[in-house]
């Protein structure tokens, strides 16, 4: 028996694809305060369609209903009726944002398969060519070009999954992992409605305030714009401050057409 085939009595055997590190190997050495690779190394699921639709509709349902109301609220229009505009504004807006939603995924869902069928087309007319241009591909990767025509040749070994790295690398989709538009419409309307509400809130509590319903509205901006800058491992204060900039232009503008609309027209 070859000794050097067989690993010293000194030397941690490697763990096999799958396994956590274990003690003794060098990458279990970690250093203080690291995480273990099964824990420290995990991405968000980005392809469910739920986070973009989550996070546009609670940004676009705080700001279209503080806008509101502070643009009817400058009209000089009483409580009752601010509300009453608050909430058209949400059932308005949740359906509107809902409907649009699913209406774009699907129509994305349903380009990425007529795409998968231009691909299947292709592969069964020109099977030579699409495996010289996955070739190609791979070696702009940086493979070798001998391991590129292996790689390429065992991946078309599957007809299905040649489509899908075809499609992976060429337009940068993945036919496995389309977004559903059913999510991303409940999504949508779900956190359009509750971010609507907010500003509502000091009107349904009681307090017949303009400005209290405004702060709210600005408050809920802020944890609206540090959440999804936390959800997207961005710098929370920044994203607080930057959803708060974005809401205020929109209020300030809103709230000046209103003024000058309620001042222009007789009552």
């Amino acid at each position: 028996m070859d000794d050097d085939a067989a690993p010293r009595p000194d030397e941690p055997e490697s763990p096999r694809p799958g396994e956590p590190d274990r003690p003794g190997t060098p990458s279990a050495a970690l250093p203080h305060g690291a995480l273990p690779h099964e824990f420290d190394h995990r991405h968000a699921d980005v392809s469910g369609g739920w986070l973009r639709a989550a996070a546009f509709g609670a940004m676009d349902g705080l700001v279209t209903n503080t806008s509101l109301l502070a643009g009817v609220g400058g009209a000089g229009l009483a409580a009752n009726e601010i509300v009453l505009s608050g909430i058209a504004g949400l059932a308005a807006g949740a359906f509107s944002m809902a409907l649009g939603e699913y209406a774009s995924v699907s129509t994305a869902n349903q380009q990425i398969d007529a795409e998968v069928r231009v691909e299947r087309r292709a592969q069964a007319r020109h099977p030579i060519s699409e495996q010289t241009e996955l070739v190609g591909t791979f070696v702009d990767m940086g493979m070798t070009e001998a391991t590129a025509r292996t790689a390429a040749q065992e991946v078309h070994r599957d007809a299905e999954q040649a489509v899908t790295i075809h499609l992976t690398h060429e337009l940068g989709v993945d036919p496995t992992e389309k977004p559903s538009p059913l999510v991303a419409g409940a999504s949508s309307f779900l956190m359009f409605a509750i971010g609507a509400i907010i500003p509502l809130i000091p009107y349904l509590l009681g307090f017949e305030s303009l400005v209290a319903g405004l702060a709210v509205g600005c408050v809920g901006l802020l944890l609206v714009g540090a959440t999804t800058s936390h959800l997207t491992s961005q710098p929370r204060v920044r994203g607080a401050l930057r959803q708060l900039l974005f809401g205020l232009v929109a209020v300030g503008a809103t709230y000046l057409v209103g003024l000058l609309v309620g001042v222009g027209v007789p009552a």
